[in-house]
């Protein structure tokens, strides 16, 4: 059987989402950020670098989902992935990798808003730019998404990394802006497969705000320490 091991609101996620896409028959195993469990000796021996996702699968283990996402599109979900050959694979390939741009910005937004506790060791600044650029990402996935998903055929696997970072994204922007990006998000919620795993994902861990603003600009970022506006 596959074993899926997972943080609630994790990248793990994405795993998560695509295991209930194709109806696999899998174990969840539920870890926390915050009891060290993904430090233990037996997790790192599954996990190298402790963290999630990792995936016991067809005697092997995988703990990057980008890996863990293309395997299993290529073994078991071929209707999700776009081979070697295929008219769209360029621009598979370029959506999938592009998931990894939002989660860089994700990640460094998680870092500041959560993980960095004290206001001393964040940086306003890193935090307004970093919503910036995830916001202008959102806007490029949606545009290209139009009506319906990234890829012209259909839905597939590019959809399912890239609207994890779309979900995760609605924490740190605000898309009463976007209306595109809302729409585009509501398409993958409507999924059952998205319900499915959303049902599974257990207790929130990370984000327990719908919404972490950026901070305000000071005034003298706005007008200039030189006291002219």
């Amino acid at each position: 059987m596959i074993v899926l091991h997972h943080v609630p609101q994790a990248r793990s996620f994405r795993a998560l989402w695509l295991l209930e896409e194709i109806g696999a028959d899998y174990r969840l195993v539920e870890y926390s950020f915050f009891d060290r469990s993904l430090r233990s000796a037996e997790f790192l021996k599954i996990s190298p670098a402790g963290r999630v996702p990792a995936l016991e699968v067809d005697g092997q283990t995988l703990f990057e989902s980008g890996a863990i996402g293309n395997y299993l599109a290529e073994t078991r979900a071929p209707h999700l992935d776009r081979p070697k050959g295929h008219a769209e694979r360029g621009a598979f390939l370029e959506w999938l990798h592009f998931a990894e741009t939002i989660g860089a910005h994700l990640s460094n937004l998680t870092q500041h808003h959560i993980a960095l506790r004290d206001d001393h060791m964040r940086s306003p600044t890193v935090m307004r730019l970093e919503a910036a650029r995830l916001k202008n990402c959102l806007r490029s996935v949606a545009s290209v998404a139009g009506d319906g998903f990234v890829l012209p055929s259909g839905f597939s696997l590019v959809d399912i990394h890239l609207g994890y970072g779309v979900m995760i994204g609605a924490r740190f922007v605000d898309y009463a802006g976007l209306p595109q990006v809302a729409a585009y998000l509501a398409r993958l919620r409507a999924r059952p497969g998205f319900q499915r795993a959303l049902a599974r994902d257990g207790v929130p861990q990370i984000y327990r705000a719908d919404f972490y603003p950026p901070p305000a600009r000071e005034i003298a970022d706005q007008e200039g320490t030189d006291g002219r506006g």
